[in-house]
């Protein structure tokens, strides 16, 4: 075991780091795209985003309390 617990417990770190990684992205990256039919796109799925961030963030705390019980 490492620093980063069991590997099911680094896995629930990771699938929470991407997730809401992905989340962010959704929602920042009309921010820097030019005026188009995508852009516009992106920004109509911003729940989407939201769900992300929102999930990725559950993983993260349900990894830190998985480790705080070890």
């Amino acid at each position: 075991m490492n620093k980063l617990g069991k590997p099911e417990d680094r896995e629930l770190l990771y699938k929470g780091v991407f997730i809401a990684l992905i989340g962010l992205g959704v929602l920042l990256s009309p921010q820097f795209m030019s005026p188009s039919a995508m852009r516009d796109m992106v920004t109509a799925s911003s729940l989407v985003g939201w769900f992300a961030l929102v999930l990725g963030g559950g993983f993260i705390v349900q990894y830190a309390l998985r480790r705080r019980d070890q």
